[in-house]
């Protein structure tokens, strides 16, 4: 019996390393991992075993690489690039014969989201429906990696959002990817077709703050700012910004007038996927208390 060759997109970040590492232990699956930059391809195939160029903004890159595929994770940039390079994507996943396909999105449990990064994500997964590609789809809500890497959520011992005191939901990325690792080994006749969420726990941002100080042994105090500060605390400008980081402004905004209050919803499928629940903020922070603390 043939092994079912998956692509992993992404493996150079955090979600897709994740996803290849635990797939590196299924027998059933021949990992495929790719890269846009080919001075890279030596080293991952050293690692994984095969490794492709391809580069979301060229889609002539897209058939060599899916050759033989039968499982392809997707996730993309947050940028309106992604309509196209997520839309490309399926056709040449159709074209090659992929048996199923598995994408990343966002936390949208209700359908009537106008955050424009999030509508992006479900324009994408309609299009995916109705390319009749056998498809399952994962929402996870906050990442708690946030607070490590990116832009200095967590920084001198002050915690910041941009969503006041309202509460969120937080998923750990750990939890993601092995998930996602066991509905690509175990395929479309068991995850054919479902949506599935993580969200583990949620808490605001100073129940975080109180979380982070208890298991480093050093303050952490939240910064609770207004969705109007984001921007300008990202030193962007407005008028040439990305609308990605518009979509966060807005995000936060809906969030703050309860638009989007779901995003403080628990809604976790871990158990009927692993067995066990999302890691706690608590659990997530004891795994990563040396970078916390180097952020203290």
């Amino acid at each position: 019996m043939s092994k079912n060759i998956a692509l992993i997109l992404g493996v150079t970040g955090q979600v897709g390393k994740l996803v290849a590492e635990h797939l590196k232990k299924e027998k059933n699956v021949s990992l495929r991992v790719t890269s846009r930059k080919k001075s890279q391809l030596e080293s991952l195939k050293s690692e994984y075993g095969d490794a492709i160029y391809l580069d979301l903004d060229d889609p002539r890159s897209f058939d060599a690489a899916l050759v033989g595929v039968k499982s392809l994770f997707l996730l993309t940039g947050y940028s309106v690039s992604m309509l196209v390079q997520s839309k490309a994507m399926v056709d040449a996943a159709k074209r090659a014969g992929v048996a199923h396909f598995v994408h990343l999105g966002v936390f949208t449990p209700d359908p009537n989201c106008y955050d424009p990064h999030f509508a992006w994500h479900q324009m994408v997964e309609v299009y995916i429906k109705a390319s009749g590609l056998a498809y399952t789809f994962l929402h996870p809500n906050c990442f708690l990696q946030n607070f490590t890497g990116f832009y200095g959520m967590a920084k001198k011992g002050r915690i910041r959002f941009y969503a006041g005191d309202k509460k969120l939901g937080w998923i750990a990325l750990e939890d993601v990817g092995e998930a996602c690792a066991k509905i690509i080994a175990e395929g479309p006749s068991i995850h054919g077709g479902k949506d599935y969420w993580f969200s583990s726990e949620s808490l605001n941002i100073h129940e975080v703050a109180q979380v982070f100080s208890q298991v480093t042994g050093k303050p952490f105090v939240a910064d609770a700012r207004a969705p109007e500060e984001f921007i300008k605390d990202m030193g962007q400008d407005r008028a040439t910004i990305d609308p990605y980081f518009f979509g966060v402004e807005e995000c936060c905004k809906q969030i703050v007038d309860g638009r989007m209050a779901y995003i403080g919803d628990v809604r976790d499928d871990l158990p009927q996927l692993l067995g066990r629940k999302g890691l706690t903020v608590k659990q997530w922070a004891e795994l990563h208390k040396a970078e916390l603390v180097a952020l203290s």
